[in-house]
């Protein structure tokens, strides 16, 4: 039986498929006490994910925990249509103080990946908040442009499962909204014990980012890459920054690093323990 709770949303991230794991999106936040979780199905209609609801906005939803998936923090929307907005997005009024009072309060921050990754794999957790001690390197790889046929076709497989589209015509209409990009963007950092790791960042709004710099670029790759560059890495790395990790379903309790990043937070630096005093 579902129960109605209050989310805080943190994570949007952008469509990946696989052929056999068929996790479109992953829509994460703070549930109401303070945890974390992992909450889907939701619309992936662009119109739905961009724009009817936003990140670090509070929302209602009415979830059960989804037996199928192992991870712990892993719920399921029994009813969409019983999502309810909350007010509007909390904003970054005194350097993101609400933000990080939810998103902190009962959440410690990772400094060390390897103690991170022993927790996924024994199943404690699947999401959680990490704190790099250096980012080297804003990494950008080449990747195909177009999704390929058996993730289309995986696509339409979950989409009637979910019972979120109506025909194979509207799956491919809807979809086709959501471009694939071109690119892989990824974070080389050290955590505390100096071990340097490559993760790829899955944001929604890395993705947003670059089609809009890419409109603003008149279509020039080079120069869009060089705004996504000067934003994440020149620009986030005088922030106080932290990442929102999450393992795949797939790779979750067995790969030597299941994590992605799957939403950057980078509030600015402020006095350290200035966020809970007063």
């Amino acid at each position: 039986m579902s129960t109605m709770r209050k989310v805080f949303i943190t994570v949007k991230t952008y469509p990946t498929l696989s052929n056999k794991y068929a996790e479109l999106v992953c829509t994460a936040g703070i549930l109401d006490d303070g945890s974390w979780v992992r909450v889907y199905p939701l619309p992936f209609r662009k119109l739905d994910y961009d724009n009817r609801y936003k990140k670090y906005q509070w929302m209602e939803l009415p979830l059960v925990k989804n037996e199928s998936d192992p991870r712990p923090e892993s719920y399921k929307i029994t009813d969409i249509s019983k999502v309810q907005l909350i007010g509007e997005p909390v904003g970054t009024e005194q350097a993101w103080a609400e933000r990080k009072r939810i998103v902190f309060e009962k959440n410690d921050a990772f400094s060390d990946l390897e103690a991170l990754i022993k927790r996924a794999d024994d199943n404690q957790l699947s999401i959680a908040i990490f704190k790099p001690s250096e980012i080297l390197e804003f990494v950008v790889e080449k990747t195909t442009r177009e999704w390929d046929k058996d993730s289309l076709d995986t696509l339409k497989a979950k989409a009637s499962q979910l019972s979120l589209f109506q025909s194979e015509d509207e799956v491919k209409k809807e979809f086709a909204i959501v471009d694939k990009l071109p690119y892989k963007f990824s974070y080389r950092f050290k955590d505390c014990n100096g071990k340097e790791s490559t993760l790829m960042i899955e944001d929604w709004e890395i993705g947003a980012l670059y089609w809009n710099c890419l409109k603003q670029c008149e279509g020039n790759e080079h120069d869009a890459i060089g705004l996504v560059r000067k934003k994440y890495f020149e620009e986030f790395s005088k922030k106080d920054i932290s990442l929102f990790l999450g393992t795949t379903r797939q790779f979750h309790g067995w790969a030597k690093n299941p994590f992605v990043i799957i939403g950057v937070f980078y509030p600015p630096v402020t006095l350290q323990g200035s966020l809970f005093k007063g």
